[in-house]
Order: C-alpha cells, then structure tokens, then sequence
C-alpha cells in the first residue's frame, strides 16, 4: 500500500493512486460510515505534516455534524457559511486555506492548525457534507492539492450511493 513515505511520482500520479486505494478499500461496502472512517484513515496515512482529517456532516438544513475522523477531539457543529467548513458547504465550493488565522470567522477547533483544505461532498445534487483537512504548517496544501482530494472526494461519492 502506497503511504507517505514513498517518494516515487508526481503528486497528480501519487493522488491517482490514492483513488484507485479508496475504490479497492471500500468496494462491496455499503455502511457509509465505515467508509468514511476508512477514508480518513486512509488519507491520514498517505499525507504527511497534517494533525487533523475528517469530515463534517450536513446535519439538517443549516449546519454540519461532526463524522469520522483522525486526529483530536474537534468541534462537534458548525453552522452552515461560518468557519472554513461552513463555507466550503455553503458555496459548494474547494476552500484552500494558507492561513487559517487570516479566514474571517475561522473556527478555532485546534489551535495548532495554521492551513486548512475543505472539499464539498455533493452527492445527489446536495450537500452530504465536507472532507476538512488541517495543517500546524502555514500554506501546507498547494492547488494540486486541492485538485487531487476533489478526485479523491469524486471516488468516495460513489460509495457513498
């Protein structure tokens, strides 16, 4: 199994084969969330200088539950449009994030994160909830990034069915 340690690749190609690992992992399961929980775990492994992975759950109209998830114990609701992952569900949108401090609204859950990647998870043409990624590193996460956890979110999706 590919893990961060190996250091062979593009970061596309290394991405590419995250998703393949995801697809092969959950396929057959149908609890979703079993294959969150092994999503995160998953992503946990494979990227390095991060101190926070999980998702947030609609929960509702109007705000996110706390899901499965690696890392410290998180904020548990966050209101749809506050923080980074309220954001990120509200406008349906990749939030890319180099400075959490600079974000209006952050939500402090961690005071040890610096940088933040939230991906919106649509499913069905509406918001299941988010993929929030944390860094105590400034400006951890680059555009191919971004780009790479939204395939990665892709392939979740279809086990989420």
């Amino acid at each position: 199994m590919f893990t961060r340690k190996q250091d062979h690749g593009t970061l596309q190609e290394k991405y590419d084969l995250l998703g393949k690992q995801l697809d092969a992992l959950l396929e057959g399961e149908t609890n979703v969330m079993a294959n969150l929980a092994n999503a995160s775990a998953l992503l946990n492994q494979f990227l390095n200088r991060v101190n926070w992975v999980g998702f947030y759950l609609m929960d509702g109209k109007d705000e996110l539950v706390l899901g499965p998830f690696q890392g410290l114990p998180a904020c548990v609701r966050i209101p749809l449009g506050k923080g980074v992952c309220g954001t990120a569900a509200l406008e349906r949108k990749t939030q890319l994030v180099e400075d959490v401090h600079a974000f209006p609204g952050h939500i402090a859950c961690d005071a040890a994160s610096r940088s933040e990647v939230v991906i919106p998870i649509i499913l069905e043409d509406r918001v299941f909830g988010v993929l929030d990624i944390d860094s105590p590193e400034l400006a951890r996460f680059s555009e191919e990034d971004a780009q790479g956890l939204e395939k990665f979110v892709g392939v979740l999706v279809n086990h989420l069915n």
